[in-house]
């Protein structure tokens, strides 16, 4: 992934500098209610990563040492992880082979009488069965946090992944569609969760230290519960500012881009490229193909793609294989092990070309004949 920033990016930073106000402030708050408006969303509360944002989601929703929360053992460990700051236990659920996405089964298969909420994950911008999932944590009296850590410009049931989620969290790490270096988003549709989000990111303060400095009168803040220092700083939101307004051609581009994969792929056997659930449509934040049968293992192909100047990386982790899990016995999730040991992601960003994929495609085919 290469984000696209160029002079534009450059001079909103440049302009925030010079405006002296270079923390949280006026361009956090225009960037928190353009992203909101964007993935339909009431309120969007800007934070320093996706991770503070999910820890946060987890603190709004009560839960608490003892607990259990519900996660995908594929993503990246920061989901696995924001349930242990709040001193709760992950539990890890399978995936569906065609997705990479947690489904009320693959859930309901793992949850007790514990569990607390889910945390599902949008993996690698493409969509989770919204609809399904929604209605299923309702009923079973448990709270969803929506990982769209990926997911900006994908959509589920016809509307931007988010809309209507209680509460989501994104990513505006550099390897996402849009960057503001580090940063994250999130959103929610309750005031009154914005509000307490808002206090959970500053301090626990009661009046932020943007309104605090804005005023012409002395105000004496309170500090209403012990919290954190996970804001965002102006220069950040210029940048994201910026970036928002690339999204829709950012996805575009590479909606075609993956196409064109698809199309490239369709006769080599073995390959099994990403697509569009069946209710939404993805952003392709990555292409991803999982190795169904092919000649070689998915480390040889990394390694001869390597050879051949292709930068292409493993699949997505699988948290519950790693040394910081070691602790962690999970029942089965042969469908997680399996896309994490054979699938791999191919470049796409917006400065590959058609001469890039024909390259890479005519390496995958010559291994596919080997």
């Amino acid at each position: 992934m290469i984000p696209d920033l160029g002079e534009e990016e450059a001079q909103a930073a440049a302009e925030a500098i010079r405006s002296g106000w270079v923390a949280q402030g006026p361009r956090v708050a225009k960037f928190e209610q353009e992203f909101a408006a964007a993935v339909g969303a009431g309120h969007g509360v800007a934070v320093s990563s996706c991770t503070t944002g999910l820890h946060l989601a987890l603190v709004l929703l009560g839960i608490k040492p003892g607990d259990e929360v519900v996660v995908p053992s594929l993503s990246f460990i920061a989901t696995a992880n924001a349930v242990r700051y709040v001193g709760a236990t992950p539990v890890f659920a399978d995936v569906e082979l065609s997705t990479g996405n947690v489904t009320v089964e693959t859930i309901d298969a793992v949850r007790t009488e514990r569990t607390r909420a889910v945390i599902a994950v949008h993996q690698g911008g493409v969509p989770f069965d919204t609809a399904a999932l929604r209605k299923a944590t309702d009923g079973w009296g448990i709270g969803l946090v929506e990982d769209a850590a990926c997911a900006a410009g994908s959509t589920a049931y016809g509307a931007p992944a988010g809309t209507g989620a209680r509460v989501a969290a994104w990513s505006f790490h550099p390897r996402k569609l849009i960057t503001t270096g580090e940063g994250g988003m999130v959103t929610v549709d309750s005031p009154e969760d914005a509000t307490r989000l808002k206090r959970l990111r500053e301090h626990g303060m009661n009046v932020s230290a943007a309104d605090r400095h804005a005023s012409k009168q002395p105000v004496l803040e309170a500090y209403l519960e012990t919290a954190y220092n996970y804001r965002m700083t102006d220069i950040q939101a210029a940048v994201g500012l910026v970036q928002l307004g690339k999204l829709a051609g950012l996805v575009a581009q590479r909606r075609q881009l993956a196409a064109r994969y698809q199309e490239l792929l369709a006769d080599i056997d073995g390959l099994v490229p990403v697509r569009d659930p069946a209710y939404g449509q993805t952003n392709y934040q990555s292409f991803w193909v999982l190795l169904d049968g092919f000649r070689a293992s998915r480390d040889e192909v990394l390694t001869e793609l390597a050879a051949r100047g292709v930068s292409a990386r493993r699949g997505i982790m699988a948290a519950h294989l790693e040394p910081a899990y070691a602790d962690v016995t999970p029942g089965p999730l042969p469908v997680t092990e399996r896309i994490t040991r054979e699938s791999l992601i191919l470049p796409l960003h917006h400065k590959i070309t058609e001469a890039d994929q024909n390259h890479i495609v005519g390496v995958l085919r010559e291994l596919a004949t080997r």
